[in-house]
This record gives structure tokens, C-alpha cells and sequence, in this order.
């Protein structure tokens, strides 16, 4: 059946000369069979062969053949040739003018012949033995049809064209989507790359700038001294170097910065970032569990900046009396984090797809960071209500 459907999607001339086919065969052997005396047969005939062609170029030709299949009426009422299975055809060209695309010239034409058909036939070949009353009743009733297909096309086209705008509109909606997530991304890239700057490429070249100076002093020391200060510097070096090469793909061609460096926060001024948002009206409860110890700057400017974006979320999203809760982790090869609130859990989803301000993009740059570490971040409402972000931070990057 569906190898059957999409062959008709596919072919639809090819169904309407099928159909074209069978009505001109139905209507030449009703044709055939009508009594002697009628009018000539060829010219009925003639217009049973032409009504079939109607019906199958009704959707290469719809306005060529709504005028063909009026012409075709007039015919029959100057030829006197009676109705037929065949004027079928009407209904299918009514039908389709008023579904099709095309000029409204032809669905106002579709609709007004398709009314005056019945009324005109029954001027033409009255029935007899009835009453004024009951011809007129007749006459309703034999062009309700005809309404109902121009009824019923003018609809689909108006569907159709109301889905077209509505995919459209998604088609559109969803570019905007990804290019601003796009840029998002850019951005984010961009500034993880600047914070990066700052503290890795500052400490390497501190760390270079001793050892070398070490290695040019101390010519008194031990000779294994000097081998493990050139070690440092030699690695010093190398880590610069894939810094610099890193900045170079995150940046994508930004200058270098100059100017003097800026101390970046570290996971020691998370408190201090906590009593800030309390002293804002937010009441957040902070615990720490483990054994604190110092960690890579990467990792430690990554997890401050998860739960600035974390609290900040829940100011701007929780709603009235929400509370917060932030935890950290010290395992042995890594640093979990929780942060979660008690606020509208739904509603701060919002900032996932960039936030009801469209500037949010929050849980993007989150991942950002913590895939620039090596960790994981997971994100979502809370059982019960509320927002929960929860990462993982290694304390080696992943290779």
C-alpha cells in the first residue's frame, strides 16, 4: 500500500488519463445504449472524448480546461445532447480550479458556473410530470454537488497554503535558531580563549622566564639541579607553544591582545561570589566536601564561572522566594559541582535556547568550558521543581 500511495504521489497525470479512461469508456457505452431518435451520436461523442481529456490535463492545464469544459457545456445546451456520465467532469475541474494556485479569475468562474449549471439544465430539459415547487427542489439539490466541490477545493488550497507558511516560518525560525547558537558559540570560544590567555599564558611565561634565569645563574649548582631546571623550561616552552596554537583555533584569527594581565577568578573567590548573591537578595546555602587543594587554572576559572552563570540563571529565572544550593567536590581526580535551586524549573529552561532576554545562551557557554576541561556537564529541572546543573571536572585534560 505504501509503495501504491507514493507511486500515485509521484505520478498524478498518470492517475488522472487512468481515471480519464474509465469515464470515457463508462460514459461512450451509456452513450451507446441511449435510445433512438436522440441527437446525433458523434457530436456526443465528441463530447464525451473532449470531458475525458479534461479530467486527465486537469492539473497540467486547469484554467485551459475549466474554459475547455464550460465551452463544452454550452455545447450541449445548443446541441440539445442530454446529460451524461460524463459531465462528471465538471465537478472534478470545479474541484480543481479552486484548489489550484492560479488566478482567482478561474476559481470566481468554477464557482458561478458550477451554480448556474443545474439551474440552466433544468431550463433546458425540464422534468416532467412535476410541480413548480418540486422542479425548484430539484434544482437545489442537483447543484449542491457543484458548490461542494468548489467548497471543498477552495479549503485545500487555503490548508495548504496555511501549511506551506507554517513550515516556512519553522524552516525560518529554525536558521535564526542555529545561526545564533552559532554565534554563541563563536563568542564564547572567543572569550574562554581571552580568560585562557590570561592566566595560562602568564603563569607558562613566568614559570619560562625563572628557568631560564635559574639555568644562567646557577653555575655553582649541582649538575641534576640544572637538568631539572631545563626540564622546566623546556616543558614551560612546549606548554606555550600548544597554548599558543590552541588560542589560534578558538580565536580564529583575532589579534593578539597586549596590555597587562588580570587576575582571573579561582575556586578560593567562589565564597566571595556566593555572599555577593546573598547580599543580592538570593539565599544560597554553600558547602564544600573533600579535602580543598590547589587545582589547575583552567579548572578552577571553569568551575567559578559555571556557578556565576548557575546563580545569575536563577536570579533572573527562578521567580519570587527562590533558594539556591551550591556544593563542591574534592575527589582524587577531579572537582564535582551542584548547583540547584527550588525555583520555576520550567520556566528556567528557557535560558538553555538562549533565554527569555534572547541574550542567555547560558548552558552553551557552560559546555563550552567545561569540554575546553575535559568534563561533563549535565542540566535540567530538579525532581520536585527547581533547576539542577551538575559537572565533572578532571583535573588532567582528556586527550
Amino acid at each position: 500500500m505504501q509503495r501504491l500511495y507514493d507511486f500515485l504521489r509521484r505520478h498524478p497525470t498518470g492517475v488522472d488519463s487512468f481515471w480519464a479512461v474509465m469515464l470515457l469508456g463508462f460514459s461512450a457505452l451509456w452513450v451507446a445504449t441511449a435510445p433512438e431518435g436522440g441527437p446525433g451520436e458523434g457530436a456526443a461523442v465528441a463530447v464525451v472524448v473532449l470531458f475525458a481529456l479534461v479530467v486527465a490535463l486537469r492539473r497540467r492545464l486547469p484554467e485551459a480546461m475549466l474554459l475547455l469544459a464550460v465551452a463544452l457545456g454550452c455545447a450541449q445546451l445548443v446541441l440539445g445532447l442530454p446529460p451524461n456520465p460524463s459531465d462528471f467532469a465538471m465537478l472534478v475541474i470545479i474541484y480543481t480550479v479552486a484548489a489550484h494556485y492560479g488566478p482567482r479569475w478561474a476559481s470566481r468562474l468554477a464557482l458561478i458556473g458550477g451554480a448556474c449549471a443545474a439551474p440552466i439544465a433544468q431550463l433546458r430539459w425540464p422534468v416532467e410530470g412535476v410541480s413548480t415547487a418540486g422542479r425548484a427542489f430539484f434544482t437545489v439539490v442537483m447543484s449542491v454537488p457543484f458548490v461542494l466541490a468548489w467548497v471543498l477545493g477552495d479549503s485545500m488550497r487555503t490548508r495548504r497554503a496555511y501549511l506551506a507558511q507554517l513550515e516556512e516560518r519553522a524552516d525560518r525560525l529554525e536558521r535564526e535558531r542555529e545561526a545564533q547558537a552559532k554565534v554563541a558559540v563563536a563568542a564564547e570560544r572567543a572569550r574562554i580563549a581571552r580568560e585562557l590567555h590570561d592566566v595560562v599564558a602568564h603563569n607558562v611565561s613566568v614559570m619560562v622566564v625563572q628557568a631560564d634565569g635559574a639555568a644562567y645563574v646557577l653555575d655553582s649548582s649541582p649538575d641534576q639541579a640544572r637538568q631539572a631546571l631545563e626540564t622546566i623550561s623546556s616543558t614551560g616552552r612546549q606548554a606555550l607553544a600548544e597554548m599558543r596554537r590552541l588560542l589560534g583555533i578558538l580565536r580564529t584569527g583575532e589579534p593578539e591582545e597586549a596590555g597587562e594581565y588580570v587576575p582571573q577568578p579561582d575556586v578560593q573567590q567562589i565564597e566571595d561570589l556566593v555572599e555577593q548573591v546573598r547580599t543580592a537578595g538570593l539565599p544560597v546555602d554553600f558547602t564544600i566536601e573533600g579535602t580543598p587543594r590547589p587545582l589547575p587554572s583552567g579548572v578552577e576559572l571553569t568551575a567559578y564561572r559555571i556557578v556565576q552563570e548557575a546563580l545569575t540563571n536563577t536570579r533572573k529565572h527562578g521567580g519570587p522566594d527562590v533558594g539556591a544550593c551550591v556544593r563542591l567536590t574534592y575527589f582524587d581526580d577531579g572537582l564535582g559541582l551542584l548547583v540547584e535551586d527550588d525555583g520555576r524549573g520550567a520556566a528556567q529552561e528557557m535560558y538553555v535556547d538562549g533565554g527569555a532576554d534572547g541574550r542567555g545562551h547560558g548552558l552553551i557557554g557552560m559546555r563550552e568550558r567545561v569540554g575546553m576541561v575535559g568534563g561533563t556537564l549535565d542540566a535540567g529541572p530538579r525532581p520536585g521543581g527547581g533547576f539542577r546543573i551538575s559537572a565533572l571536572l578532571p583535573l588532567k585534560p582528556a586527550h
